[in-house]
């Protein structure tokens, strides 16, 4: 009999304990783990044979839904193939459960084929890391394997949201017999923590609102964050009725309004940055894409700083930190609103701070704009910059844009507000190029929407497993920017002066999408200068399947048209 109860019932926890979503590779370790949620009829499975793909997949799922993700894998290297989305996860704290198969203890380092260090694989890179009893016969070790699994459910989806790690020892036999069924137990034990909601007493409201009345130059700046219409309109009201410059990077998903600042990585190389450096700084979200923008604020730090935030870091990214405040930014935001708009309405006062400071900032964004659409206008020919800026602008409106690492989120993130119309995601985490097209995918295969990936050709061909999932989704669309290499080196100091620039740099190649669109059953489309972009842009955004626009470009001329946007607005300024 071959019937691990536990393991049946650590399914029938995670179902408890709202989790609907596994992604399998594989495995025969992790047969019993398989089995176990397989059959369970309460989650959706995806399976996905490459475990670095699946654990993005299941990132991307996680991503869209706000909820924990089971991934579950076999013993052995598999485990740790999962670690650059649990590192991902971690950092852009996305809820994950995931479950290792593992020998048992007494076989590690004893050439038994699969075994290796498992237990704490991915070090600080997730919340917690479990590993449960792999003998079963003590009603203690049942008790540890049902209490641990209900912590590791409730932590994973525990503000900050993050990955979580159960490694579970499996002994054989675990393969059971045709006619077992596999059915929890009766009297399987649920625990549930009560959700509650982060407020501020009044007293440090009166602080906070204190410090608020003493700055004349308020700068509010968002760093990485999924859209919400809550958070907006506050931003919005506080930009509009209290005069405060708001700042965000592609990524910040700032929406709804022409006032909020975006070309700030366009302009601030060039601006009189003491005209610009605030008194308060209040920053929310995870990171800020723009270089200059951060170097702006690190080398004139404000007066006092603000972070809004449930995480239990201290993240001083400008030098600057005077508060941590752990509330939601929708909550904050709201809530300073009303509080300083009712406090105006009671004085019958206008706000003391200075209105002009916004008028600095948004003058500046709007040459910095103007100046864009000058240059990109006089530009004729064909390149990843030209290119973005007519795929973005044809993009429908309210769709997913998942962007790559590397130059395609910097291009997107100088066009400014002529993204504002989409939804932006972005591996942002930690910025590595591996995952980006898995995590599309998995976004897709939940949200029900026409979800693009914006996408270089080295990151597209290094993430080309995901696309071995079965079947993909209807709703993706995959833009490939193909210029033969890692064209980023051309663009920053450094590498692009050297000799070794094409072979140990950019890793020349001549490789394309084709024939990977073709084993993936891929509707494809290629273009190779404008005309064929102009016609091939309808057809690729009107098919009803999965479908791979590549564009082909030279890296050369890519570099001259970026640095030349750069000197063009510098020396318009």
């Amino acid at each position: 009999m071959a019937v691990l109860q536990p393991l049946i019932d650590l399914a029938e926890v995670c179902y408890a304990q709202g989790i609907r979503h596994v992604v399998i590779s594989p495995g025969s370790r992790s047969a019993a783990l398989t089995l176990a949620f397989s059959r369970h009829r309460g989650f959706e499975k995806h399976v996905v044979m490459d475990e670095r793909s699946a654990g993005f997949i299941a990132l991307g799922i996680a991503q869209q839904l706000n909820q924990t993700v089971i991934l579950i894998c076999t013993s052995g290297s598999a485990a740790y193939n999962y670690a650059p989305a649990v590192t991902e996860a971690f950092f852009q704290q996305i809820s994950l459960l995931i479950l290792t198969a593992d020998r048992p203890q007494e076989w590690i380092h004893q050439l038994d084929g699969q075994t290796i260090y498992q237990a704490e694989i991915y070090g600080k890179h997730v919340k917690k890391s479990f590993t449960i009893p792999s003998d079963y016969g003590h009603k203690d070790a049942l008790w540890l394997i049902n209490r641990t699994a209900n912590e590791a459910a409730i932590l994973a989806h525990s503000k900050p949201y993050g990955p979580v790690h159960i490694n579970v020892p499996i002994r054989e036999p675990f393969y059971p017999e045709n006619a077992e069924e596999l059915i929890p137990s009766a009297d399987v034990r649920i625990i549930k923590k009560v959700e509650t909601e982060s407020t501020l007493p009044v007293e440090t409201w009166h602080e906070l609102l204190n410090e608020w009345d003493d700055a004349e130059r308020i700068l509010i700046a968002g760093g990485q964050h999924q859209n919400s219409e809550i958070l907006n309109l506050a931003l919005s009201k506080i930009t509009e009725e209290l005069d405060v410059p708001v700042v965000g990077d592609s990524i910040a998903n700032q929406k709804g309004n022409q006032s909020f600042i975006t070309y700030q990585d366009l302009f601030l190389a060039d601006a009189d940055t003491e005209k610009l450096r605030p008194d308060l700084l209040i920053t929310y979200g995870l990171s800020f894409i723009s270089k200059a923008f951060k170097q702006f604020l690190q080398k004139n730090p404000s007066i006092r700083h603000w972070h809004i935030s449930e995480d239990s870091h201290v993240v001083d990214t400008f030098f600057s930190l005077t508060q941590i405040i752990p509330v939601s930014p929708d909550n904050f935001f709201s809530s300073i609103f009303e509080k300083i708009d009712y406090q105006l309405f009671v004085q019958g006062s206008d706000p003391e701070n200075d209105s002009s400071y916004k008028k600095t900032w948004t003058g500046y964004d709007l040459k910095a704009q103007s100046l864009l659409a000058e240059y990109l206008e006089n530009l004729s020919l064909l390149n990843d910059l030209t290119s973005v800026n007519f795929v973005i602008n044809s993009l429908p409106d309210g769709s997913q844009l998942h962007i790559a690492n590397s130059m395609p989120i910097r291009y997107v993130n100088a066009l400014g507000n002529r993204v504002s119309h989409l939804e932006i995601f972005a591996n942002r985490g930690t910025s590595g190029i591996d995952g980006c097209v898995s995590t599309a995918i998995g976004a897709a295969l939940i949200n029900k929407k026409t979800t693009f990936l914006l996408v270089g050709d080295v990151a597209f061909l290094y993430d080309r497993n995901g696309l071995l999932i079965q079947p993909l989704p209807d709703n993706l669309k995959i833009i490939v920017l193909n210029n033969s290499g890692g064209n980023i080196f051309r663009m920053i100091d450094g590498p692009a002066s050297l000799p070794e620039l094409e072979n140990y740099f950019e890793t020349r190649h001549s490789f394309t999408a084709k024939r990977t669109s073709e084993d993936s059953k891929i509707e494809y489309f290629q273009v190779n200068d404008f005309d064929g972009l102009e016609r091939e842009i309808p057809l690729f955004l009107n098919t009803n399947k999965t479908s791979l626009l590549e564009v082909f470009t030279d890296p050369s001329e890519n570099a001259k048209s970026w640095k030349g946007m750069k000197s063009y607005i510098r020396s318009n300024w």
